[in-house]
């Protein structure tokens, strides 16, 4: 099926994530240790907390591809939304530590000023994970993963973080202090309301929450397949990223079963080529 092909190519940003957290967070601590950067310590303790992030993406993206079972005849692709929902935890406590510090920096200015190399690292460090989020941003359109979108977001949030490092240390050469703790107070609150929106959609589709105007779109492509009378009731949610559609259609109570069977099978057809969704249950009821 393909979107078990989906769900092994999100594999590659996962891996991606994780290559990119271990080697920056490796040279941030190697280049914060010898030049005495404590931003750049705390930015490259960070991108190894971000480790576990993109690790539990990786974990339920391969739990997804698992095939249905005994205990999951609906197969396991909510694995991959409760990936999402983990990731979005760890982004909100990234976003939390770095507002705790920027306001902490409020009551205990920092006075030491780091070596400029520090500040390269920093805004090369934003660079990749910022290469690193757009390719996991459009791999995420393009398999429709919630999980990896989730990643990418994180992705994203760490680059920000970079910056912030960045901008603070080259103020800091300048004796802007304040320019360091408003720039970290800003980028917190940007993680934080990330996470709380990768939170939000990922708790309303594991709730079966979905969006009326998709709904509506899929009402409208059943109700101009031939053969179809009437809709008396549909119904859509989400499986992981996949989405199950449940729809009651009334056909004329003169049709014999094949030629009633032969209209289930065009509106499935319909629903898959305009809206790539291969789960549809068709009931006919006659009108």
């Amino acid at each position: 099926m393909d979107v078990y092909q989906d769900l092994k190519k999100g594999e590659r940003g996962a891996w991606l994530s994780i290559g990119a957290y271990i080697l920056l967070a490796a040279a941030k601590l190697g280049i914060g240790y010898v030049y005495s950067s404590q931003a750049l310590l705390a930015d490259g303790l960070n991108n190894g907390t971000d480790v576990i992030a993109s690790a539990a993406v990786l974990i339920g993206l391969k739990i997804s591809q698992k095939p249905p079972d005994l205990d999951h005849p609906y197969g396991h692709f909510k694995a991959e939304a409760i990936a999402a929902l983990v990731a979005s935890f760890i982004i909100m406590s990234v976003g939390i530590q770095v507002l705790f510090e920027g306001f902490q920096s409020i009551i205990e200015p920092k006075t030491e000023s780091p070596k400029l190399i520090t500040a390269w690292a920093a805004i090369i460090s934003a660079i990749i994970m910022y290469g690193v989020y757009r390719y996991n941003k459009s791999l995420a359109k393009k398999i429709n993963s919630k999980a990896l979108i989730a990643a990418a977001h994180d992705n994203r949030s760490d680059a920000l973080v970079s910056v912030g490092a960045f901008a603070g240390i080259v103020a800091s050469q300048f004796g802007i202090a304040w320019f360091d703790t408003v720039t970290a107070i800003t980028i917190g609150f940007i993680i934080c309301k990330t996470a709380w929106d990768i939170f939000k959609e990922t708790a309303h589709s594991l709730t079966d929450g979905f969006d009326d105007q998709k709904l509506l779109n899929f009402k409208e492509t059943v109700e101009k397949t031939p053969g179809v009378d009437r809709i008396k009731d549909i119904k859509a949610r989400y499986l992981g990223s996949s989405v199950l559609v449940d729809v009651v259609i009334e056909v004329h109570a003169g049709l014999n079963v094949t030629e009633s069977h032969k209209i289930t099978d065009e509106v499935e057809k319909r629903m898959e080529v305009e809206h790539r969704i291969s789960h549809v249950h068709v009931h006919i009821e006659p009108s």
